[in-house]
């Protein structure tokens, strides 16, 4: 009687029948093509929160913008109140001070101060006499008759107005032309010209 080692007889346990192999080979591509299965489900839920984390991240960058945004024209809203500082002192020089070293001075200081507001994108409203009214850049504060312009032109600027690049953070106050005749019906004399016939 031979003796057999274990190994032998391992190897004689094992089944490798063609029947018994084609079942192993369909159990493994079974559990093979589950695991794929759920590495796809895998993926396919790395790439919704990876898209999902990208589209938070842009949100949060552009909350994160506007607010800064809206932080940088508060501040440019006050500065602009220094401007307005600047254009009364500027314009109310008494004329025998033409020249003066403090005067030119005061000047100088407000070219830097618009050139900063330039550079941050800051620019001015046309608010020119004769232009039409625009009640997206003006704000009409009076109106005055008897200009010889035509109904809701502008007549004279009253306080500059700025946008902030393509945005109006402070509209022009403006006061504008009234064609008396304009408004009243045909046949009837304006208001002003009754109350002088009164008279």
């Amino acid at each position: 009687m031979s003796h057999r080692t274990r190994a032998q007889e391992r190897a004689d346990e094992i089944d490798i029948s063609p029947t018994k192999l084609l079942a192993d080979i369909d159990a493994l591509k079974g559990e093979r093509d589950a695991i794929q299965q759920k590495a796809d489900e895998y993926l396919a839920g790395l790439q919704r929160e990876r898209a999902e984390f990208a589209n938070y991240r842009r949100r949060t960058s552009e909350e994160r913008e506007a607010m800064l945004g809206l932080a940088g024209e508060d501040l440019i809203r006050k500065v602009l109140v220094l401007a307005d500082d600047f254009d009364r002192a500027i314009e109310a020089q008494p004329a025998e001070l033409a020249g003066d070293a403090w005067v030119e001075g005061v000047t100088a200081i407000d070219r830097k101060l618009r050139a900063l507001l330039e550079s941050e994108g800051v620019s001015q409203i046309d608010a020119s006499p004769g232009r039409p009214f625009d009640p997206r850049e003006h704000e009409a504060i009076a109106s005055v008759p008897g200009t010889g312009r035509n109904d809701g032109d502008i007549v004279e600027e009253i306080r500059r107005g700025y946008r902030l690049r393509d945005r109006v953070v402070r509209p022009a106050l403006v006061a504008v032309a009234a064609n008396p005749d304009a408004d009243a019906p045909a046949g009837e004399a304006p208001a002003a010209d009754q109350t002088q016939k009164l008279n």
